[in-house]
């Protein structure tokens, strides 16, 4: 089976004055549909700078990133950009809800960028979703009548309300106390299971990533560990590990 996601030597330096700092300096990875994987590391160790370049929103410096066979590592802004509209869904530390919206109309305007138009009608989907999400009674609040754990909740639900090959979660978790922490952790996995959705959640939480299937380990711009040889597809097409 092809990887959904594949970078080759992929590498990211930035200049600061006169000085350039390698953040990434060697990626390569191989992600395939349905995964459900971390990439954890201390700050500085380039998972931030990995999750921006996997996420279409900079150029590399040299090497490739693959989605889908296209390589997007030295696309211009404009192809990025239309890149992440197909493709890709964010969830952020922060939520980044539009405050004078409800969650319904939130959820909506994502609906709207992605498709061009405005969206009427049923949608199966998104029912389904919001109910995974135990938020289908949420939708006519706004983000300051929602609790934490709730308005994140309602940004995985904008995020992939389009059914985007990724998912990537930068620190999904750290606004939140441990209650709501667990809850939106376990969301990520049924999401997971129940729509085959990949999901990368970028981490420095080692709690975070004993949620997922996969552990991607950083250190200094390159990758320490990963234990990517035990996720396989059994023959009916599902993923599995190794042992299982």
């Amino acid at each position: 089976m092809k990887p959904l996601l594949e970078t080759i030597d992929l590498r990211k330096t930035y200049k600061v004055g006169k000085i350039e700092v390698e953040a990434l300096r060697g990626v390569s990875l191989k992600i395939g549909a349905g995964e459900l994987a971390a990439i954890m590391g201390p700050s500085g160790c380039g998972k931030s700078t990995l999750m921006h370049l996997l996420g279409a929103m900079a150029q590399a410096s040299s090497g490739k990133a693959l989605i889908e066979g296209q390589d997007i590592a030295g696309m211009n802004d404009s192809e990025r950009t239309e890149v992440r509209r197909k493709k890709i869904g964010f969830v952020f530390q922060k939520f980044n809800l539009l405050p004078a919206l409800t969650a319904g109309a939130n959820i909506a305007v994502a609906r709207t960028i992605h498709t061009g138009h405005k969206v009427d009608g049923s949608d199966p989907h998104l029912s389904e979703l919001l109910e995974l999400l135990m938020i289908q009674d949420k939708m006519d609040r706004k983000p300051s009548e929602l609790s934490g754990g709730e308005q994140q909740r309602v940004a995985i639900a904008r995020a992939v309300v389009n059914r985007p090959s990724i998912l990537l979660a930068d620190e999904p978790t750290g606004s939140l106390d441990s209650r709501n922490s667990e809850i939106v952790l376990n969301m990520f996995r049924q999401l997971n299971r129940a729509f085959k959705q990949t999901i990368i959640l970028v981490t420095h939480n080692p709690e975070l990533a004993a949620y997922t299937d996969r552990l991607i380990e950083m250190r200094d711009g390159v990758v320490k560990s990963d234990n990517g040889d035990q996720i396989f597809w059994d023959s009916s097409g599902e993923l599995a590990t190794a042992g299982t």
